[in-house]
């Protein structure tokens, strides 16, 4: 929270008139070039709303726009609410980061328009807006540059058959390509169909290095906006066939050729149908120079294996592990599993944070049994990426640019070894699999209900004060969590001696500040950063500063912090409920209402001052404890814009210490309640707490479900012993691909070779494999032996057989001879 906060806040409940509304939006001083800005007479900051403080011309200056999102590819159209023009006029500017302008418009309705630019990176991006033709930029907004996958297939252009686009020029592609689009997505009679391609030139890892994208040539000219456009492709001028990896644009043709214009753009894919006539006559030839070419790159340079992250052993680990993997949209369980360069997976996730070094990223693919595929048993399996397709900050510079970087390192390539050639093999040398060896899950604590809490060494216990808390503060990163607890109010209008979390608010470093609420009678989730209600209609992910964060069906929040740190905000009943996932260097190092993760839950119960009270505290030393760890006015994380939370919670002592909860030990149900409780709850205390606290079964099955929900993840995030992969033998084969304690790989040999070793070996709890891989030696098998023995008997057998005929035909002819 910012400092200035607070004496704002108590100049306006002195000013307010009592009883009565509160003061009037201020009518003195103005938002120009001050959006954000509390101090002053009046305020620009986004708590004035709810504060009604603002200055009367906040929404003249301090814009909302729509849409508010759309692909770093640009070419955007977007308009400037409550904001209109009297005059249409040329003279609107559109000013991104300080550096990049647009050129704008105002319609004939005098809405203002922006066109976003080309950008090479993810986030929000702030612009400033000058309707003088630059002389001032006096009103500033934000736009949200989103990764070019996650955005609407509506607002692009379609490559018809897009796999036809890629392989174009083999022998199963040739003919007629069809591009097609959304007409009044550009609203204009004449269009332009424009190729532009990306090229990263430099010395990699160094200053030079550089991405760029450029235009290239026009396949049509001021052709009519009919929104389809089909051509015979042409193998390209030799001067453009360095461009491996483009995207068409669609644009009016006044602008043709011109960067930073309305436009549409196509997905960015591998240009086979431009490249020359070397391609089209020898496809596979020239694939596989440009394969082997990419290798001898790749051996010159630094190896990015070593830092990225090892997978999680199983698909259940790795779906439970969200804080540092979230799932891959090209091969996502939960869209239909349509793994196409994964075939034989059901679900694929991608390490959440680039490398620190190298601004790599981890894949890790699982079959539809969990089990982890690898690249040394199957092309299906998972492959780790030079560029992470999300990108990484400070984006802008190879390899970091999102979505692009990796087409450069990682697909195009993939297409010339895999897809163009029959040398696989090279590509997953360089792109192997990790297996989980060293993986070590992270570790789990919650907070739900009543609220009641587990921390990350296993305590539980309830605590329920009204106020705001430190759920967690961790050292090293600097990692800060704080809560607010509120009473229910029943639908009989009293108030329950019981509290839940209804908002939580995160922090690391000097990132940004995420906070989750409970919206005001919605049961709905309402999420603010810095301090500022956000709109998840077009995105439901955000590349912030210093996190990631990701909204699922309006009702769970994720947070991924570049720590690796994941924080779960999900609603349970009239109550928020918090997951908490730390990776290991978190060790010793935490603090809070979350305990002290160190693998001693003897320690959980920490006071601020050191002093640690016993696992067998009673319940009202536990609220003390909870109430020692209540949030500061000068640290607290937690917004306060209305006038309920600057009375209850900014003027008021954090912990209320007026407000006395219903203890365990106090609990007293009617024989009813108690039966109907016994069969909800059974012996899951949490549940019949609540139940008894509330009388409501409602709020008893919430605590309930989630408390299972918090069992069922721990379980899935136990370590696993893995023994690492096992090769077969040269000259054989193996049954097997799983890995884990308990599983057994089986092995073969080729025909006309022995095994000589074991015929199987199984992975043991330390983490070891019963035998080594065996051998096979080049000789008789145990099929041709048996064979050479059973053939040399038969030859025997007949040789015998011969020599009884023989004699008995002479036998017979000697008598026919003595006859007369």
């Amino acid at each position: 929270m910012k400092l200035s906060l607070l004496p704002w806040a108590l100049l306006l409940l002195v000013t307010a008139p009592d009883p009565g509304p509160w003061p009037a939006a201020g009518a003195q001083g103005s938002c120009s070039h001050r959006c954000g800005v509390q101090d002053g007479p009046c305020s620009c900051h986004p708590t004035c709303f709810g504060l009604a403080s603002c200055c009367s011309d906040i929404r003249d200056f301090c814009l909302e726009i729509l849409p508010y999102s759309g692909s770093i590819m640009g070419g955007k159209d977007f308009v400037i609410q409550h904001l209109n023009w009297s005059n249409p006029t040329d003279s609107v500017i559109c000013s991104f980061k300080e550096s990049i302008q647009t050129r704008g418009f105002v319609d004939s309705s005098g809405r203002v328009h922006c066109v976003s630019p080309l950008l090479y990176e993810t986030g929000r991006i702030p612009f400033t807006l000058s309707m003088d033709n630059g002389r001032s930029f006096p009103r500033s907004g934000t736009w949200l540059a989103v990764h070019p996958s996650k955005v609407s297939e509506s607002e692009k252009s379609q490559l018809v058959n897009e796999t036809r686009w890629q392989y174009y020029g083999t022998a199963s592609a040739q003919g007629n390509l069809t591009l097609t689009w959304n007409t009044l997505a550009l609203p204009t009679n004449s269009i332009t169909v424009e190729l532009w391609g990306y090229e990263e030139t430099g010395k990699p890892y160094s200053q030079e290095w550089t991405a760029a994208w450029s235009y290239l040539y026009s396949l049509a000219t001021s052709i009519t906006n009919s929104g389809s456009f089909t051509f015979t492709p042409k193998p390209a001028p030799q001067d453009y066939q360095r461009w491996k990896v483009g995207a068409l644009r669609i644009v009016n043709s006044k602008h043709a050729g011109e960067k930073d214009v309305h436009a549409l753009w196509s997905n960015e894919h591998a240009l086979a149908w431009h490249l020359g006539d070397d391609f089209r006559a020898d496809p596979v030839a020239w694939a596989r120079a440009q394969c082997l070419a990419w290798e001898e790159l790749e051996d010159q340079l630094p190896n990015f294996l070593e830092e990225v992250p090892d997978c999680p052993c199983t698909l259940a680990q790795a779906q439970a592990d969200s804080g540092r993997f979230q799932a891959d949209y090209g091969c996502d369980i939960e869209h239909g599993s349509v793994c196409t360069y994964h075939p034989g997976a059901v679900h694929c996730v991608r390490s959440v944070q680039a490398s620190p070094l190298y601004g790599s990223g981890q894949q890790c693919c699982y079959t539809a049994a969990g089990t982890q595929l690898l690249t040394a048993d199957s092309t299906s399996g998972s492959t780790p990426d030079r560029g992470h397709d999300w990108g990484a900050p400070p984006y802008r510079v190879p390899p970091r640019v999102p979505g692009l970087s990796h087409w450069i390192y990682d697909v195009i390539s993939f297409y010339y070894c895999c897809l163009w050639a029959p040398e696989c093999s090279h590509y997953m040398q360089r792109r192997p699999s990790s297996d989980c060896h060293s993986y070590q899950p992270p570790r789990l604590a919650s907070a739900f209900g009543d609220p009641h809490f587990v921390t990350f060494d296993g305590t539980n216990f309830t605590f329920n004060g009204r106020g705001e808390y430190v759920l967690l503060e961790a050292s090293g990163t600097d990692l800060r969590l704080q809560a607010r607890a509120q009473t229910r109010m029943t639908p009989e209008g009293s108030q329950d001696r019981g509290t839940g979390l209804t908002a939580v608010a995160v922090q690391e470093g000097n990132s940004d500040v995420v906070e989750v609420r409970l919206r005001d009678g919605a049961g709905a989730l309402q999420v603010l950063l810095n301090q500022e209600v956000l709109s998840f209609k077009e995105q439901s992910w955000m590349d912030l500063k210093g996190m990631f964060l990701s909204v699922a069906a309006g009702d769970r929040v994720s947070v991924m912090l570049s720590s690796g740190a994941g924080l779960e905000v999900s609603v349970q009943g009239p109550f928020l409920s918090v997951a908490v996932l730390l990776p290991d260097k978190f060790l010793t190092h935490t603090r809070g209402l979350l305990g002290t993760l160190n693998d001693n839950p003897s320690d959980d119960f920490t006071l601020r001052s050191g002093q640690v009270l016993p696992p067998s505290a009673s319940s009202r030393e536990l609220f003390q404890f909870g109430a020692d760890w209540a949030v500061e006015n000068a640290s607290s994380l937690l917004t306060y814009d209305s006038k309920f939370l600057v009375e209850n919670f900014l003027l008021r002592p954090k912990h209320d210490p007026n407000f006395l909860p219903l203890f365990p030990e106090e609990t007293t149900s009617s024989p009813s309640q108690e039966s109907e409780a016994a069969k909800l709850c059974g012996d899951n205390n949490f549940c019949n707490l609540d139940v008894a606290a509330t009388g409501s079964l409602s709020v008893g099955n919430a605590t309930l479900l989630v408390h299972r929900q918090h069992l069922l993840r721990a379980q899935s995030l136990q370590p696993v012993v893995s023994c690492g992969w096992l090769a077969p033998p040269s000259n054989g084969h193996k049954e097997g691909m799983r890995y884990l304690v308990g599983s057994t790989v089986h092995f073969h040999c080729d025909s006309g070779y022995s095994l000589a070793g074991a015929e199987a070996s199984t992975c043991q709890t330390d983490g070891t494999w019963s035998q080594p891989t065996p051998t096979c030696q080049r000789g008789r098998s145990s099929a041709v032996l048996l064979g050479v023995i059973f053939g040399g008997l038969a030859v025997v057998a007949l040789v015998a057989l011969v020599y009884v005929l023989l004699r008995r035909n002479k036998s017979n002819t000697a008598v026919w001879d003595s006859q007369p």
